[in-house]
């Protein structure tokens, strides 16, 4: 085998593993950005089911204790949404104001005066604690009858089970997005070549968005119009 032959070899070898690594950090960048717009849509819907919560609590058509506890529930996932939050156009103007203002009298050092940064949030156990405390409001069949058969609690209750249902799937398809990509940059060359360069690792969410039983799912009918008909 001549010199030539040789370079000829070499410099396929050396095309082919370039071309590797050009496939797959582009496969990282793709699966990392697929990873941001996935968390980016599980947030909205978040967003949205306690935007829900909140105008029910605040309805009348809930039990005062059921009321209380629902729109502190609420008002907790909302705050811990983050500043990005009060730019939802699909927030109550009366709502984004009061955010703001709570946001706004809370000191920036909260529980880090040492280094200047705000508490980290679990935006999971919070979320979750929401879950639970609007399960229990919706825990007896005939108060739901009861709220289904007002107009404005209809449709509340099913913008409820429309965001809830949402949340759901972004959720599953957020965490199948983490688990595919962190499945890619464990692999040994990966890791040595560093492809994935200082992407953070990312982390599937985790919570409890059990459906209540009594909500009834998108789409289907309702108490209130099986009644009517």
């Amino acid at each position: 085998m001549s010199w030539s032959e040789i370079f000829v070899y070499i410099t396929i070898v050396l095309g082919l593993a370039l071309w590797w690594v050009w496939v797959a950090a582009s496969r990282l960048d793709r699966l990392h950005r697929k990873v941001f717009s996935s968390k980016a849509v599980v947030d909205a819907q978040l967003v949205r089911r306690a935007t829900v919560a909140a105008e029910l609590a605040t309805s009348g058509l809930f039990d005062p204790v059921s009321s209380v506890l629902v729109g502190e529930a609420a008002w907790a996932a909302l705050s811990a949404g983050g500043p990005d939050v009060t730019d939802d156009g699909s927030l109550p103007a009366d709502l984004r104001r009061l955010l703001e203002s709570d946001r706004g009298a809370l000191p920036s050092t909260e529980n880090h005066p040492a280094h200047g940064r705000p508490a980290p949030v679990d935006r999971g156990r919070i979320e979750s604690e929401l879950s639970s405390t609007l399960r229990e409001a919706l825990d007896d069949p005939d108060e739901v009858a009861v709220l289904r058969a007002d107009p404005t609690g209809n449709e509340l209750a099913d913008a409820l089970a429309s965001a809830w249902y949402r949340v759901q799937l972004a959720r599953r398809f957020h965490n199948e997005a983490v688990a595919q990509t962190v499945h890619a940059r464990s692999g040994p060359l990966v890791r040595l070549l560093r492809l994935a360069g200082h992407a953070p690792v990312p982390h599937s969410l985790e919570l409890d968005d059990t459906w209540p039983e009594n909500l009834g799912r998108p789409g289907s009918r309702s108490p209130a119009s099986a009644e009517g008909r």
